[in-house]
């Protein structure tokens, strides 16, 4: 039988009806049927063990990572990058541990990948209590960093792609400390998602080594050679921030958050929300700023929630600007998130 998404399997859209109120506390039951019919028809389309094995992997893997980030919702976090070979007692594993234990103090928990390094380092500073750790398993044994160890906030994925998702689907912001291959593998991506708008605009900030000289190297060959080449934008180097001090780094996330609190699209139109309003002199001022970035006959407008929005009950309350973004330029953007902010 050919099963389809649409509601005209019968007895099969029957069954799975009948599953769920069986099983009962089903809260999104549309999203639920469609995992369901998607598994079957994964089961009916593919013969290949590895294929079936990875799809149900992901599926297990993804539901944990929802369960275990759940509860804190309303926490802001920071995923952290950086080496895993530098040592305690290096000028670097010392910033990082009083850049956890900073961010912390401010209220915000941290998200590392669980090993040693800068990540036992960041851990190690914010306190196991205010600590995340999505591990990976390697061919060798990697056991999760000593502060880590044992906490309920720890996973560990099978899949590389699962764990990157983790690292910044859950993040409100991502510090990367100088490193090697896998840093710069998660500052590119970052910034691709970013850029793409893919991922909603975050704080990314290279936290540079004590001289202040890894992070200047990898800007001069964006700036040398991308730039030069116009394979990326002047207003892309807005996606991110050099910082040279632990102090600089935590103001910098904790500025991108003053008054800007989260956004999305509601029919195609961006809404930002404010945990503050803007005036309409403010307002005037972004129009004339940013029109590069709003569509022909568009503007921005203060508003409150839109009717789409009412599922966010606990966000209802909070003023709005709504966009019409051309949803190309997210570095500029970001810069007008930042002026929103400078207000």
């Amino acid at each position: 039988m050919k099963i389809n998404f649409s509601k005209n399997n019968g007895p099969i859209d029957e069954i799975i009806e009948q599953l769920m109120e069986t099983a009962g506390g089903i809260r999104r039951p549309e999203y639920i049927r469609e995992m369901i019919i998607a598994s079957l028809k994964a089961g009916q389309e593919d013969d290949e063990s590895a294929d079936l094995k990875l799809m149900n992997t992901t599926l297990k893997e993804m539901r944990f990572t929802s369960k275990v980030f759940g509860p804190y919702r309303n926490v802001r976090k920071v995923t952290v990058f950086g080496s895993a070979r530098t040592q305690p007692g290096d000028p670097l594993y010392e910033l990082a541990k009083l850049f956890g234990k900073k961010l912390a103090d401010a209220g915000y928990m941290i998200i590392t990948g669980g090993g040693g390094g800068i990540m036992q380092a960041a851990n190690e500073g914010a306190g196991s209590e205010h600590s995340f750790a999505v591990n990976i398993r390697l061919p060798f044994e990697e056991r999760p960093n000593l502060v880590i160890e044992g906490n309920p906030r720890q996973i560990t994925y099978k899949y590389f792609f699962n764990r990157k998702v983790a690292f910044l689907k859950e993040a409100d912001a991502v510090a990367l400390f100088p490193g090697g291959f896998g840093t710069l593998d998660e500052a590119m991506e970052t910034l691709t998602l970013v850029q793409t708008g893919k991922r909603n605009p975050l704080p990314l900030v290279l936290v540079d080594d004590p001289d202040c000289s890894y992070w200047i190297h990898l800007i001069k060959l964006l700036e040398e050679e991308l730039l030069a080449r116009d394979y990326i934008c002047r207003s892309d180097f807005a996606l991110f921030e050099r910082v040279c001090s632990v102090d600089a780094a935590v103001e910098k996330i904790k500025h991108f958050y003053r008054r800007y609190h989260s956004m999305r699209y509601v029919h195609g139109q961006l809404v930002i929300r404010l945990t503050s309003q803007l005036s309409s002199n403010d307002i005037r001022e972004l129009r004339d700023r940013f029109n590069d970035i709003i569509m022909p006959e568009g503007s921005i407008a203060a508003s409150g929630a839109l009717e789409a929005e009412m599922d966010d009950a606990d966000i209802i309350h909070l003023p709005r600007l709504l966009i019409d973004f051309n949803r190309k330029d997210f570095g500029r953007l970001r810069s007008l998130i930042d002026a929103i902010n400078d207000f």
